[in-house]
């Protein structure tokens, strides 16, 4: 678990004179800086963002200054936001964390800056390249005693949590097998930035194509659900199945992941014809599959229709990235490394990642833990 090293809360020091703590609705917006524009993700980010006040943006770090205007148009951000370089806007704008859109190559980079400054971090998902560079990163968090989260947009499906939550109470046996297809009809496809799609269609700033791009929120949430346990084999097959549009990476990408007891199959794809997130467990007992954002299938044998039941909505500040990662730094709630945008967790994610691009290289089954 990685902890700030500054010191008392604002909370806290309430407790010591002896004055009621503010709630959260009356504390000063979590100051945010931005890094990168690259990821087309950051829109959404904005969209979000700027009409909260419980956020404010104190600078965007961004090398290409046109990237920036653009931005800075369609938004309406002020100019005084922009900022040449990370390093730039921490010594200038001073932000309570900094939210990461760069390519998935720079987040270590960004990191091993973040933590010599003793900052805070949220990235989008997923946390590395390479397993090396995620375990760099960990190096940096534990150096610059700085809390480091990976965003997912399928942390915040309330149907995951209650997957979870079944596997708990014991309602669907224990778990031998998960399933998780993710993906859409492809970068292009779908018509993503042109920055977006030089980076994500490069091997070396995405790690991978779809492989990286879809594979890692099956690795994620599967990591989660079998508590944080280590697999003890992956086994990979990707393809190119679009070679003109997609020449350097694959589009494809098919994973098997082994436990002593258990296996994950995560289905990453740039060819599915709609987007898809879903997710299905088998248990000793019963299954239950998600069904989008917000229900649950559950099939016991005999049962002649599956049980389809809502999820029950997340609860703050554990509902959207955003509120997360102000209470973590504000330390109204841990930093749990096991949770699923734990640095502990998405370690094991990026270790299946590399293990499966190694698999698909090679064609053969990798071991872990990976040397």
């Amino acid at each position: 678990m990685f902890r700030s090293k500054f010191g008392l809360t604002l909370a806290a020091l309430f407790v010591l004179i002896g004055a009621p703590a503010p709630s959260p609705a009356q504390e000063a917006p979590f100051r945010i800086g931005v890094a990168g524009l690259v990821h087309g993700h950051v829109g959404g980010f904005f969209n979000q963002a700027l009409k909260r006040p419980d956020v404010q943006i104190v600078g965007i770090a961004e090398p290409d200054r046109a990237l920036f205007d653009r931005y800075a148009a369609r938004y309406k951000l002020n100019a005084n936001l922009y900022y040449p370089s990370l390093d730039a806007l921490l010594k200038a704008a001073h932000p309570d964390g900094i939210v990461l859109y760069t390519s998935t190559f720079g987040h270590r980079a960004a990191v091993e800056t973040c933590s010599r400054n003793h900052m805070p971090v949220m990235m989008e998902k997923p946390l590395a390249v390479s397993y090396q560079d995620a375990l760099a990163m960990a190096d940096a968090a534990r150096t610059g005693h700085i809390h480091v989260l990976v965003n997912y947009e399928t942390t915040w499906y309330a149907s995951n949590r209650q997957l979870k939550d079944l596997l708990n109470e014991g309602q669907l046996g224990e778990l031998h097998k998960m399933v998780f297809r993710d993906g859409h009809q492809g970068p292009r496809e779908i018509h993503v930035q042109p920055e977006f799609f030089q980076w994500l269609t490069d091997p070396k700033l995405n790690g991978a194509g779809a492989l990286f791009d879809f594979g890692c929120y099956g690795a994620d949430i599967g990591t989660w659900l079998m508590n944080g346990q280590e697999p003890v084999s992956v086994t990979a097959v990707t393809r190119r199945i679009k070679p003109s549009i997609y020449p350097r990476v694959d589009d494809e990408a098919d994973v098997i992941v082994a436990y002593p007891k258990a296996i994950a199959i995560l289905q990453g794809s740039w060819n599915w014809p709609y987007a898809i997130k879903d997710g299905v467990v088998y248990g000793t007992t019963a299954s239950a599959q998600t069904i989008l954002r917000d229900k649950v299938s559950i099939q016991r044998e005999h049962q002649t229709a599956p049980d389809i039941r809502d999820s029950k909505p997340l609860e703050a500040p554990e509902d959207d990235n955003l509120h997360l990662f102000a209470a973590i730094v504000r330390n109204r709630i841990p930093d749990n490394d096991n949770s699923l945008s734990g640095l502990k967790t998405n370690l094991i994610v990026s270790e299946i990642l590399d293990a499966a691009r190694q698999s698909a290289e090679t064609g053969r089954t990798i071991q872990l833990p990976l040397k």
